[in-house]
C-alpha cells in the first residue's frame, strides 16, 4: 500500500452509514484522505502494519479516528482499548460514532480515554451536518501533539 499522509481512518460494518460519512466528509474535501475498514481486526491491522496492511509506514498515523462501537471480529470498544494503552498511537484523537446512547457504552469509552462519543443522528440532514463539523473540528480547528 502507498505511505500516503492519512488524515482520517473511518471504522464502520454498516455501508450506508460508512457511505454517509465519506459523502459529509467529500462536500467539504476531506475525504481525498479517508482510509475506510469494516471491522475491528481491519482497523488494527491497518494501524500496527499488519495482514494486508504488512508495508504500511505505521509512523504514518490517521490524524483522526471515526469508530463504530458494534462490529464483527473486534469491538469498537476492544478497538479503542489497546489504541489508548499503546504508547505509539494512545495520542490519536478517537472519535466514537455510534448509533449506541447506552449509558454502559459511554462510560466504558471515556474510561478507555475516548476523546469524543457522538451518537449517529437519524436524520440525513443531521447526520451530515454532525460528520462534517466533526472533520472541520478535528482536522483544521483542534491542535493535535505531532
Amino acid at each position: 500500500m502507498e505511505n500516503v499522509e492519512i488524515e482520517i481512518l473511518l471504522v464502520e460494518d454498516n455501508p450506508s452509514d460508512a457511505e454517509l460519512t465519506l459523502r459529509a466528509l467529500r462536500n467539504y474535501n476531506m475525504a481525498n484522505k479517508v482510509i475506510h475498514v469494516t471491522d475491528g481486526a481491519q482497523a488494527l491491522d491497518f494501524i500496527f502494519g499488519q495482514g494486508e496492511y504488512i508495508n504500511r509506514k505505521i509512523e504514518n498515523t490517521p490524524k483522526l479516528i471515526l469508530l463504530d462501537l458494534k462490529m464483527p471480529k473486534v469491538s469498537g470498544t476492544e478497538v479503542l482499548r489497546v489504541l489508548k494503552t499503546d504508547e505509539r498511537t494512545k495520542l490519536i484523537p478517537i472519535v466514537i460514532l455510534t448509533s449506541s446512547k447506552e449509558d454502559p457504552d459511554i462510560q466504558e469509552c471515556y474510561r478507555l480515554g475516548v476523546n469524543s462519543y457522538v451518537v449517529k443522528p437519524v436524520h440525513f440532514n443531521d447526520f451530515m451536518k454532525v460528520v462534517t463539523d466533526l472533520g472541520l473540528y478535528w482536522l483544521l480547528i483542534n491542535q493535535s501533539p505531532k
